[in-house]
């Protein structure tokens, strides 16, 4: 009974910690550059799906807004079990980005 509780615990923190590290993307500033937060954004494990609001390269673009989307789940295993018990958690988040 007590590893159960310790794999649930486990498997909470993981949880939060995805979450918690997609939460700041969301939050880049509006005139930022456009590849940097695509770049980062993809980095930290999320999808994003970008709208030109104009014909400038991402390399001269910058961010007009960014907008959080669904989240991206996965199934990962539970820690000390075998491959029958594992847990569905989000993964990262889908994020659209309008550029200009």
């Amino acid at each position: 009974m007590k590893s159960i509780t310790l794999a649930t615990a486990a498997a909470a923190g993981l949880t939060a910690a995805v979450l918690g590290l997609a939460a700041p993307a969301a939050a880049a500033p509006s005139g930022s550059d456009a590849q940097q937060t695509i770049s980062q954004l993809e980095a930290d494990g999320n999808r994003v799906i970008v709208n030109r609001l104009s014909d400038a390269p991402l390399s001269q673009a910058t961010v007009v807004a960014v907008q959080p989307g669904p989240a991206l789940r996965g199934t990962v295993p539970n820690t000390g079990y075998n491959d029958d018990n594992r847990q569905d958690v989000v993964t990262g988040q889908v994020y659209y980005v309008d550029v200009r």
